[in-house]
């Protein structure tokens, strides 16, 4: 057996490994936390280290390696590390082009925080770029997490491009690719499937990092070593509050930029959003009135308060399914919501404003995927959804980028993940009341541009479309 005076922290399977010296090898756990990290070590991350009864190790999770070497050192435990802290990259970067004023601020916010933490800019406004600075600035092994397999490429040459190297000098995986290379970009599913893989790397950065803590997901962040962790997202914020566990997953938020700032200093498009009133008309609104009536009358009966979409579905449509009450106040909100989404006064407002905008890239977003199948029927615009193959939207998307197309209507699958070429005018038919989808959708007319970006807006009158606008800016 091997005899050593030093603790050793190394990383076994998930886990980071503390390694106790040969005269602690008989020690309990009770006996190993105290003398290893006395007073110095938060209770929380202790009552969840676990005894190797086998080997005699403490196991923890590798996201807190820094709190464990800095309470051995406030202990005055000598220690080593027995793997590569700082994974030096084994080639140079060069930035090919000049950071914006705001994306320096972005680093330097970065960078103050010990190299944690979040930084929030609108679409358009260059998010990848700062992921650039903040690999060439740390200058190790970098992994980017991306929420969608059609980022894989997008980050890739992204990258690239701004660090002036070869496309191939990136990693990819994810989507049936496993190239991992000094600098990565993974699929938050992969980086979930094969956490192992994050303790390679000395930088992690996450793309839309609202994503990372829903349960699935933010293992990610525990698995990995590093404390040099940089979050990207236009809009962190989550209905669920979960977006507070960031500071604990990633670090502090240490830049924010709106776009209304952004316009201001030239560095988006200047835009103009327009809310059009539709009138629903004498009988729409009547029925609407009366279906809203019966969805709100179950409410009152079983005094349900609907605080949010989770509460929706817990309390009125998972309750549909045993209980004829609930089934008719779920029924009776669709109708209301179908009527004020398909008020023939909305086509003929889509109409006018096409006609208006004949010769401008136009993108049409809509909630809902019947109302986008309905819209590319009537005025014969190509439209995607999550129904439509990969391939197809691919073709689209590059035909709609080129002006092959002109016209383009959508769901909610292009609120993010997906490269939407730029274009001047969005006409948003029906939303939800997320600020997340304002702002993403906002963002697909943005990027700087000679003329003023239009964003309209249709709303039905005397429906809850009036609040969801109004709770969604």
């Amino acid at each position: 057996m091997t005899t050593t005076t030093t603790t050793i922290i190394d990383q076994r399977g998930r886990d980071l490994a503390i390694f106790p010296p040969t005269d602690l090898q008989t020690a309990s756990r009770a006996e190993l936390l105290n003398t290893l990290f006395g007073r110095y070590l938060a209770a929380e991350i202790k009552d969840k280290m676990e005894l190797d009864t086998r080997s005699h190790f403490l196991r923890t999770l590798p996201i807190h390696f820094s709190a464990v070497k800095l309470a051995l050192e406030r202990q005055h435990i000598s220690f080593r590390v027995a793997f590569d802290e700082q994974p030096y990259l084994p080639f140079q970067t060069t930035l090919a082009m000049d950071a914006r004023p705001y994306q320096q601020e972005a680093l330097a916010g970065w960078l103050g925080a010990q190299k944690r933490g979040v930084v929030v800019l609108p679409t358009g406004a260059g998010k990848t770029f700062v992921a650039a600075l903040a690999i060439h600035n740390a200058g190790l092994w970098a992994l980017a997490v991306v929420p969608t397999i059609d980022l894989l490429q997008q980050w890739r040459v992204a990258l690239a491009a701004a660090l002036s190297l070869p496309t191939e000098e990136i990693g990819m995986f994810g989507g049936g690719e496993k190239d991992l290379k000094p600098i990565t970009i993974i699929t938050y599913d992969s980086a979930a499937l094969y956490p192992r893989e994050l303790r390679q790397f000395g930088l992690l950065i996450f793309d839309e990092c609202h994503h990372l803590p829903a349960p699935t997901y933010r293992l990610i962040a525990e698995s990995a070593f590093t404390p040099l962790r940089l979050g990207l997202s236009a809009t962190p914020e989550r209905s669920d509050m979960a977006h507070i566990e960031l500071e604990e997953l990633i670090g502090p938020e240490v830049y924010r930029r709106s776009p209304a700032e952004l316009t201001e200093g030239r560095f988006l498009a200047q835009y103009e959003e327009q809310c059009i009133n539709i009138d629903l008309g004498p009988e729409a609104q009547e029925q609407y009135a009366e279906q809203r009536r019966i969805y709100r009358a179950f409410l009152q009966k079983r005094h349900i308060i609907i605080r949010s979409p989770e509460d929706f579905q817990q309390k009125v449509i998972y309750m549909s399914a045993r209980d004829p009450e609930a089934r008719t106040a779920m029924l009776a909100w669709r109708e209301a919501r179908n009527i004020a989404m398909n008020a023939p006064a909305k086509y003929s407002e889509i109409e006018r404003l096409l006609n208006l905008h004949h010769d401008d890239q136009v993108i049409l977003f809509s909630e809902y995927n019947y109302v986008v199948d309905e819209i590319s029927r009537r005025f014969c615009i190509p439209s995607i959804t999550y129904k439509t193959p990969a391939e197809e939207r691919r073709t689209i998307l590059e035909r709609f980028r080129s002006g092959g197309y002109s016209k383009l209507v959508t769901g909610r699958v292009l609120n993010e993940g997906v490269d939407v070429p730029d274009c001047r005018v969005a006409i948003i038919v029906s939303g939800n009341s997320t600020k997340r989808e304002y702002i993403q959708r906002l963002g697909r007319i943005l990027r700087p541009k000679t003329s003023k970006a239009m964003l309209y807006e249709l709303v039905s009158t005397g429906t809850t479309e009036e609040a969801i606008s109004q709770r969604r800016r």
